[in-house]
């Protein structure tokens, strides 16, 4: 079994530090669409879980967080909150408690 010396373990570190770039220049290119696409629905689930702890905090709204908001909030954003916020108005949201 061959010792490994200091050239082959820095020849290895160096190969592999050059695939590493490799794959994510390859991502980064192919992805830049997709990356920016993610990042949009990141955000916007986010800026809506934001918004009912808003509404429940400031406004006192009353809108429950379990799994019936959160799951709609956290995959679709403020669309999901404003559509919370029109069936709770109208009642509807109220069958679901």
């Amino acid at each position: 079994m061959p010792v490994p010396t200091a050239t082959n373990t820095i020849l290895g570190e160096v190969i592999l530090i050059v695939l590493i770039g490799i794959v994510l220049f390859v991502i980064f290119k192919l992805g830049k669409g997709l990356l920016k696409i993610l990042f949009g629905i990141i955000a916007n689930s986010v800026l809506g879980l934001a918004a009912i702890f808003a509404l429940n905090y400031f406004l006192n709204f009353q809108i429950p967080i379990h799994l019936y908001t959160l799951i709609p909030t956290a995959l679709f954003g403020l669309p999901a909150v404003g559509t919370i916020v029109i069936m709770k108005f109208f009642g509807v949201f109220a069958i679901l408690i």
